[in-house]
């Protein structure tokens, strides 16, 4: 039988809750009208559950039971709308979460919904995007990448993933009913080495709030297990890949994860991946200038792909203190785009969103303003 791990309700599934309200004497449909309010209404405490009946709610504040949502502790505002927010968990650790009030290209293409509206320029509110991270600092060590400087701190539970979504809801005052969310696992940490409680997040945000596995893609630095385990998954997201090299050596230098699963290994796992109907693989590919950008790299990253149900996704290095790489000028990155293109594989520039409070692809460093 689940047991309830927490004091914080935010990351209990309707079985968890189930126990939580068959402990405390009450009917079993108890468990469903927290959950709602829990994830549907978005509430702050449990004092605010009023379909609850008082003695309660009364007796769940008297466990020390709390919603759990955690706190906006700053926010950084973009030119261009981005915000980049440093959210606080009950034990003070702070993660950065984006909100991208109209995306920033990377769902074009994919053939989910979601990419057709990014491809047909919709208005904002009918895909803006959450960037949401999956543990504290990341692991992975990409030579790219700010986040990489901090280290692991730790995971994240699977509340703590859903909060910063609720969260960054609640402050823009979104109605999941009128306004259309995407998602992207692509802040802090990589999903894949904290699978169980991301995936407990997703079945969360889907269940819960009601935000559609199509609606949600997830990047992983090439964890290969990791990859098998989601294609066998029920309920997903959509599924990206950071590449970043064309080949073995290049990727060794430039995400040393490769020393343990190589290119042969994660592009195995890629074209065992099941697709569904329209779905393609993304392949996202950071451009570093001199290094990964030449038409050669361009032809090897083509012959990688060929045959696969995929797009590729371009971004130029967003850069920042400690990263020692450049940003391509725009005709090289262009270059290496028509490259793709002319070989038939759908190649979309990610556009850089929030790159002046360091909230773009790669920059997330609970750093200042």
């Amino acid at each position: 039988m689940a047991t309830v791990p927490q004091s914080e309700l935010l990351g209990l599934d309707i079985q968890e809750l189930t126990v939580l309200v068959q402990d405390a004497g009450e009917p079993d449909y108890r468990a469903r009208q927290l959950f709602e309010a829990i994830y549907r209404q978005r509430v702050r405490s449990v004092e605010e559950i009023s379909t609850l009946p008082l003695a309660f709610r009364h007796t769940l504040s008297e466990r020390a039971m709390t919603v759990g949502q955690p706190r906006i502790e700053k926010q950084y505002v973009s030119s261009d709308g981005t915000i980049r927010y440093l959210i606080a968990f009950s034990d003070g650790q702070s993660v950065e979460t984006v909100w991208m009030p109209d995306g920033d290209g990377g769902e074009a293409g994919d053939g989910s919904e979601a990419g057709d509206a990014c491809e047909k320029n919709a208005r904002a509110w009918d895909r803006a995007t959450i960037c949401v991270s999956s543990q504290a600092g990341c692991a992975v060590d990409c030579r790219f990448c700010l986040t990489a400087l901090l280290g692991l701190r730790r995971n994240l539970a699977a509340g703590e993933i859903v909060g910063q979504v609720v969260a960054v809801l609640n402050d823009r005052g979104v109605a999941l009913d009128r306004g259309r969310i995407n998602l992207v696992f692509m802040g802090q940490g990589e999903p894949f080495l904290n699978y169980d409680n991301f995936m407990k997040a997703v079945r969360l945000l889907v269940e819960g709030l009601g935000i559609a596995g199509s609606r949600m893609t997830v990047s992983t630095s090439g964890i290969v297990p990791r990859i098998y385990d989601l294609g066998r998954e029920p309920v997903r997201p959509k599924l990206a890949i950071s590449l970043n090299a064309s080949n073995n050596e290049s990727r060794r230098e430039l995400m040393p994860i490769t020393r343990k699963w190589d290119m042969e290994q994660l592009m195995a796992a890629a074209r065992a991946f099941p697709l569904r109907l329209r779905e393609r693989l993304t392949f996202e590919y950071v451009l570093l200038d001199q290094v990964n950008d030449s038409a050669q790299a361009a032809r090897e990253v083509v012959e990688l792909v060929r045959g696969i149900r995929a797009k590729v996704n371009l971004i130029a290095l967003n850069p920042g203190p400690g990263i020692a790489f450049r940003t391509p000028a725009e005709e090289r990155v262009l270059a290496f785009q028509q490259v793709l293109v002319k070989a038939g594989i759908p190649t979309f520039i990610r556009r850089p969103r929030g790159r002046d409070i360091y909230a773009a692809c790669g920059q997330l460093k609970l750093s200042g303003a």
